[in-house]
């Protein structure tokens, strides 16, 4: 119990993913701000932290099954990974979303004015997403594969025109908090994805979507901001030091 309590919850779910349940059950957010411990998000949600410790014990007791040991992979593999699962899946998303959201608002709008923030909402992200997940591709992973192959030679890699791996670290980090946030707002626009009595079938299925998507990023940002970016800062230093 001592170890649990000295481990962030971010630790916590890059250890072990069935945590994670534990923390989305009480809308506790393990990826964005997963540097917390779990007496400080008891004692801000006025949980029980008696409870949180027994409900989290309860769940590392069921099997894992094909859950992948992501803290064990090598960073070049991960970075493949989060690129080819949820970049991809960001990529594919945003136009279906798009496409639901504008039909709900000029159809729906009038009677449910929520729904026009819900899709300003959306669509900020849909823009902001789509250039922050470029820059990982074209500027962070890049450098991270690069640091994993090391010269050929073995003399030490050029530093890279950011100075070092923590600066556009810092950077994606601060994105994903800006992506939480707006993703907070639609949750609570959105009654939790709950659709109103009179909601048709496309206002049920994009709520059903949206909720999808914003399990998805949570599981995309939990996986860089509490495995990749520390990792890559460790052999960043490691290579420094050599």
């Amino acid at each position: 119990m001592d170890d649990t309590l000295n481990k962030t919850i971010g630790q916590m779910v890059a250890e072990d993913y069935r945590t994670a349940q534990v923390f989305k059950n009480h809308k506790i957010d393990f990826c964005c701000k997963g540097n917390r411990t779990l007496e400080e998000v008891a004692e801000k949600k006025g949980l029980d932290l008696e409870t949180l410790l027994q409900e989290l014990d309860e769940v590392q007791k069921v099997s894992l099954g094909d859950q992948p040991d992501f803290k064990n992979w090598p960073l070049d593999l991960l970075a493949d990974y989060i690129e080819k699962k949820h970049h991809r899946y960001v990529e594919e998303r945003i136009p279906i979303l798009m496409q639901y959201l504008n039909k709900l608002c000029n159809v729906h709008g009038n009677r449910h004015p929520e729904l026009l923030d819900i899709f300003d909402h959306f669509s900020t992200t849909a823009g902001e997403l789509s250039m922050h997940m470029k820059k990982e591709e074209l500027v962070l992973f890049p450098w991270i594969r690069k640091m994993v192959d090391g010269t050929p030679d073995g003399k030490p890699l050029e530093q890279p025109h950011f100075g070092t791996v923590r600066n556009p670290i810092q950077m994606m980090m601060k994105e994903h908090d800006d992506e939480g946030e707006r993703f907070r707002k639609i949750a609570d626009l959105s009654n939790d994805y709950t659709p109103p009595a009179d909601a048709c079938n496309t206002y049920k299925v994009t709520f059903s979507l949206l909720r999808e998507f914003e399990e998805d990023l949570h599981s995309h940002i939990h996986l860089e901001n509490n495995i990749l970016f520390p990792k890559a800062e460790l052999l960043e230093n490691k290579l420094l030091s050599n």
